[in-house]
């Protein structure tokens, strides 16, 4: 099969299409066909860093769509012929990136009708970031005002509709330019990041994407008792001493493969309550030039690998 390989760390010009044997799926485990696979920043950041697979060679990406081929012993939940999305494995190497994919048959669900496999490739690990931020840490509910940083972004853009979803008051920021495309997913409050005069007040829940200067702009935001969801990299230890002095709850969090979110995500897709924007595809042989444009920082939602 063809896989995207890397032998060093560096830039996008380390990914190389190569060849390795097709996986066998295991005692509860699936092999998937990949029909699309979904770019996320922690695959550049791997790719050039290392991070959780530590030295190559690896193979980095996340996020799958496609169908499955066989199913080994006890495997569940989905089965043979099934068009499925799922996030498996993460943080350990799942190889996205690459003809085939073997993985516990409960990292995946089947693809609602209403989403391509384009889209199902770009919803898992974005949207389970944000289901498992805002609804099983945050909590959120009707009527409670949640500000989402980077709200234009592959997490930001599904964060907003989730929060939507449970009856929320979103703030969100994005350049100008995106201000538009922040009303369509049901932003209430858009905030240009570029403008540093731009000021708002009680909020209950801050999705932190961006990071910690920018967690500690907003800060003063944050009501007593109210609540820092850190990202990127978690909660920065100036603003976690900042945070508390002021009153306001921090805390961290990294994705983990979820059925049950999947099942949320899926449900609000065919409620017509979540869309998934793909800003931009690429054939596998292009891998590189998706990586420069991601990193680039100018993607309104998702950058997505056809197989």
């Amino acid at each position: 099969m063809r896989i995207v390989t890397q032998q060093v760390l560096g830039g996008p010009e380390v990914l190389q299409v190569s060849e390795a044997a097709r996986p066998e799926p295991g005692p509860t485990e699936v092999l998937v066909r990949v029909v699309a696979a979904g770019i996320n920043p922690v695959d550049w950041k791997v790719r050039a860093g290392g991070g959780f697979l530590g030295t190559p060679p690896f193979t980095v990406g996340w996020d799958v769509a496609g169908v499955v081929e066989e199913t080994g012993f006890g495997a569940s939940g989905v089965g043979k012929g099934d068009e499925v999305l799922g996030m498996p494995w993460f943080p350990r190497p799942a190889n996205a990136y690459a003809e085939y994919v073997t993985a516990p048959s409960r990292h995946f669900v089947r693809k609602p009708a209403e989403l391509s496999h384009v889209e199902a490739a770009a919803l898992p690990l974005a949207g389970l970031t944000a289901w498992q931020g805002l609804v099983d840490i945050g909590a959120v509910q009707s009527e409670q005002r949640v500000f989402i940083d980077a709200a234009a972004g592959g997490v930001g853009h599904l964060a907003v509709q989730i929060a939507k979803a449970r009856g929320a008051y979103v703030i969100g920021t994005a350049s100008a330019g995106k201000h538009d495309f922040l009303r369509e997913l049901g932003v209430d409050e858009p905030i240009d990041y570029h403008d540093k005069t731009a000021t708002t007040s009680d909020v209950d829940v801050f999705f932190g994407l961006v990071g910690e200067e920018s967690d500690l702009r907003w800060l003063s935001a944050i009501k007593e008792g109210g609540l820092l969801i850190g990202v990127p990299g978690g909660v920065a230890e100036r603003v976690e001493t900042a945070a508390a002095v002021r009153g306001v709850r921090t805390t961290n969090i990294l994705v983990e493969p979820d059925r049950v979110g999947l099942l949320g995500l899926v449900e609000l897709v065919e409620a017509k309550q979540l869309r998934v924007q793909v800003e931009q595809t690429f054939p596998l042989d292009d891998v590189a030039k998706a990586h420069e444009l991601g990193e680039s920082g100018r993607v309104s939602g998702k950058l997505v690998l056809t197989i």
